[in-house]
C-alpha cells in the first residue's frame, strides 16, 4: 500500500458496492451490499466505513449514486435523492448520513458521473476533456464530461430520458413510468423484457427487439454528438455486456443518422474507436467513488 487511502460507496439500485482503495491498482476492501430499504442499507454501509475509520483512515470519501439527486451545494437538500421510482429512496438524506459515520471531506454525484471519472482518469477516456459514459443496464443514464468535468446547470444530465426519433412502424408505448418511450422506456433491460414479455436470456440474438433497443440508443448518441461534441462515447452496462451484437448495431444506425453532417462527417471512418466498450469493466462504478473521493480530497469538489 503507498499514498492515500480513499473509501467509496457505489450506491445502485440493487446493490451497493463499498470500496476502499489507494487507486485502481490497489483495492484493499471491497464489499458488497443488498439495496434494501433506506435505514437498512445506509445503516450497512455505515457500519463499514466506521470500521474502516478505525483500522485504515481514509483521507476522503466519494459516493456514486444512483438518482435523480440534488447536486445543487446551495440547496438545503444538498445530497438527497430526490424523484426516484425505487421505492421508499425518494428523499433520502445519503450524504449527509455517510459523511457523519466518517467526518471526511466527502463529493457526490450521480453513479454514471463517478464512472465517467474513472474511466477518465484510468480508462478508456484517458487524456480526454469531453466525452460520455452511456450506461444500459436496468436503466439508462449517462455521465456527461465537457471540459474535464461533470456537467451540471439545472440539475444533473439525465439523458436516458430523452425522447428520440422512433424505428419506422414502432407504437409500442415504452416502459419508463415517467415519460413512456423515452430511450430508458425503449432500450433498457426492463423495457426490453416488457417488450418480449420473456427475460432476456430467452430472447434470440436476432430478435427484432434488440434492433428498436439499438435504434434508440443510437438516437441517444445522435443527440449528444449534436449538442456536447464528446470526442468519445463509451456505452457499457449489464445489457451490452451480454448482448454484443448491439454494438455494431449502434455504431451502423448512429453513421446513419449523423448522414456526414458536420464535424460528424470524420466520425464514419473511425465509429469503433468513437463508440467503444469502457475499459474499467464491472470497477467502473466502484473505481468512480474513489475518484470522486480523490477530488474531495484535493478539494475539487464543493462538498457538503
Amino acid at each position: 500500500m503507498s499514498g492515500p487511502v480513499y473509501a467509496g460507496v457505489e450506491l445502485g439500485g440493487t446493490k451497493c458496492v463499498c470500496t476502499l482503495a489507494t487507486g485502481p491498482n490497489d483495492i484493499l476492501e471491497q464489499h458488497r451490499i443488498a439495496t434494501t430499504t433506506p435505514d437498512e442499507t445506509l445503516g450497512a454501509i455505515e457500519r463499514h466505513l466506521e470500521g474502516w475509520t478505525r483500522t485504515h483512515r481514509p483521507v476522503a470519501l466519494g459516493l456514486a449514486s444512483f438518482g435523480p439527486l440534488d447536486l445543487d451545494p446551495r440547496s438545503s437538500h444538498y445530497g438527497y435523492i430526490t424523484a426516484t421510482t425505487k421505492p421508499g429512496w425518494r428523499d433520502a438524506d445519503v450524504a449527509r448520513r455517510l459523511r457523519g459515520s466518517m467526518g471526511l471531506p466527502i463529493a457526490i454525484d450521480t453513479d454514471v458521473a463517478g464512472a465517467a471519472l474513472a474511466e477518465q482518469r484510468w480508462g478508456g477516456a484517458e487524456g480526454l476533456t469531453s466525452f460520455a459514459y452511456v450506461t444500459v443496464g436496468t436503466g439508462v443514464g449517462a455521465g456527461i464530461v465537457v471540459g474535464g468535468r461533470p456537467i451540471r446547470g439545472l440539475g444533473h444530465p439525465e439523458a436516458g430520458h430523452m425522447h428520440v426519433a422512433r424505428m419506422d412502424g414502432d407504437t409500442w408505448p415504452g416502459a419508463c413510468t415517467f415519460h413512456g418511450d423515452c430511450v430508458e422506456g425503449l432500450a433498457s433491460g426492463f423495457a426490453i423484457e416488457a417488450r418480449a414479455g420473456r427475460p432476456a436470456s430467452q430472447i434470440d440474438a436476432d430478435d427484432p427487439v434488440w434492433e428498436t433497443a439499438a435504434h434508440a440508443i443510437a438516437g441517444l448518441c445522435h443527440n449528444l454528438v449534436m449538442t456536447v461534441a464528446p470526442e468519445r462515447i463509451l456505452i457499457g452496462g449489464g445489457v451490452i455486456d451480454r448482448q454484443p451484437q448491439l454494438l455494431p448495431m449502434v455504431r451502423r444506425m448512429l453513421a446513419a443518422s449523423l448522414a456526414g453532417y458536420g464535424d460528424a462527417a470524420r466520425l464514419v471512418d473511425r465509429i469503433e474507436s468513437f463508440v467503444a466498450r469502457p475499459q474499467l469493466g464491472d470497477q467502473a462504478g466502484p473505481l468512480g467513488s474513489i475518484a470522486l473521493a480523490i477530488d474531495a480530497a484535493a478539494a475539487r469538489d464543493p462538498g457538503i
